[in-house]
């Protein structure tokens, strides 16, 4: 398996039953046969400002479990600084991080080289 994949498909983003119901029973509400920009998502009907509203609460979701496990990746890291310094070592490793830089890019291209930068800047030097 190749890690992360692109979501190419807007079907593929879960939706849930009650608001495709919602959407398919509202029409435009206005009936001037204008479509109108829904507040705070763009969506010119109310069935793609479901989807929108529904695809933004997951992404929010996988936000806060990235957060999470960045967190989490910095304490590990601290562990691991702190063991090398403690045993005479340096507080970097520059070939462990240019695997990391490697991995990343290779994941999610060119991007990835520079998420992974910053994942690196968060996790050195808290010692």
């Amino acid at each position: 398996m190749s890690g992360i994949q692109a979501v190419t498909d807007p079907a593929a983003v879960p939706v849930a039953k009650a608001t495709a119901d919602r959407a398919m029973g509202s029409g435009s509400g206005s009936g001037s046969g204008r479509a109108t920009v829904k507040p705070d998502t763009g969506a010119r009907t109310e069935a793609a400002a479901g989807v929108i509203t529904d695809a933004r609460g997951r992404i929010d979701d996988l936000d806060g479990r990235i957060i999470g496990l960045v967190q989490e990746r910095m304490a590990v890291s601290a562990v691991i600084q702190r063991e090398r310094i403690g045993s005479g070592g340096r507080r970097v490793n520059l070939s462990r991080e240019m695997e990391v830089l490697e991995h990343y890019r290779g994941q999610l291209g060119r991007p990835g080289t520079a998420l992974a930068m910053t994942l690196l800047e968060l996790c050195r030097g808290r010692v």
